[in-house]
């Protein structure tokens, strides 16, 4: 019998998808030069930019969708395509969940979450940290803000598709569906490959002032990944969260750069509450590692393979 698996070890698993995405950045920065050029962006950083030009902005987002489906989709699927005897979309995590109501606790879980961010946020501030870093965040903030300038609906869809809808699919089919999966079998423990998973989540992000809250919700993310066994519950909870976040700030700019000060009751309370929903994912879960890693086939058991 032909197991569901070319290459079996997680560490060989790893070292492709490193190659991968390796590969994927060089071509994506080939790509980001050759817009930028093309459009007259200067080339020597974020902090040369006008972000009061609409040529630019419009250009920059085109190079962030461009980004998001080169650096995390393509190295994914490719990887899925290597690694996996067929079906690349199923392995990848493109499956329906358990119970269908957990797709809503999901969407709940994220928008009662949104205190306790905030929270984590506000402590993750009180971090000293060097001056490059706090250099590079004010970039990054100039460009959000350029960003997520609206002068209409038009503009506030586009930016829920390129700054919510976009890094919500590619982000989790490749920290998710391939590094949290390869991950828990290094770790041979679900909660070690969700964690460390969503360490390099946050870590990739390059923004060190929101480094504990993004972490935070990749481990939520990777824990009703598991728990559900589908890549579309965490796809659409990493969705509403941005989409909410691309809403908001669309019409209170100040809270980009601005972290919303909340009471530590409030942040306790958000803790029990998303705590609660995670406790109902692992009641309704039939996931378990010995079914999803300790096997070679697929059979009626083990239909989910995290």
């Amino acid at each position: 019998m032909i197991g569901h698996l070319r290459v079996k070890s997680p560490w060989s698993q790893l070292a492709i998808f490193l190659g991968l995405l390796g590969a994927s950045f060089i071509i994506a920065s080939l790509m980001m030069v050759a817009m930028a050029a093309m459009n007259g962006l200067p080339l020597t950083g974020l902090d040369q930019m006008d972000w009061s030009d609409s040529r630019i902005v419009a250009t920059m987002k085109w190079i962030q969708a461009l980004s998001s489906l080169v650096i995390f989709l393509l190295p994914s699927f490719v990887f899925a395509l290597v690694v996996f005897n067929g079906r690349p979309f199923y392995f990848l995590g493109f499956r329906r969940a358990g119970h269908p109501n957990l797709y809503l606790l999901a969407s709940l879980c994220m928008l009662l979450a949104f205190p306790l961010v905030f929270w984590l946020g506000e402590i993750n501030q009180l971090i000293p940290l060097p001056e490059w870093m706090n250099a590079f965040e004010k970039d990054a903030t100039k460009q959000m803000e350029a960003f997520l300038k609206a002068d209409g609906f038009a503009d506030v869809l586009i930016n829920i598709i390129v700054i919510a809808l976009l890094p919500a699919i590619c982000e989790e089919i490749a920290f998710r569906g391939v590094l949290q999966r390869i991950f828990i079998a290094v770790f041979r423990n679900p909660w070690g490959g969700i964690v460390f998973a969503a360490f390099l989540f946050s870590a990739f992000h390059l923004q060190f002032q929101g480094f504990l809250p993004r972490m935070f919700l990749g481990v939520l993310l990777g824990v009703m990944y598991w728990y559900s066994g589908s890549l579309w519950t965490s796809i659409l909870a990493h969705f509403v969260y941005n989409g909410v976040q691309v809403g908001v700030v669309s019409y209170a700019p100040k809270y980009v750069s601005q972290n919303p000060s909340v009471p530590f009751l409030a942040a306790l309370i958000s803790a029990v509450a998303v705590g609660i929903i995670i406790w109902i994912f692992r009641k309704r879960s039939t996931v378990t590692y010995a079914g999803e890693y300790e096997t070679d086939e697929l059979n009626k058991h083990n239909q989910f393979i995290a």
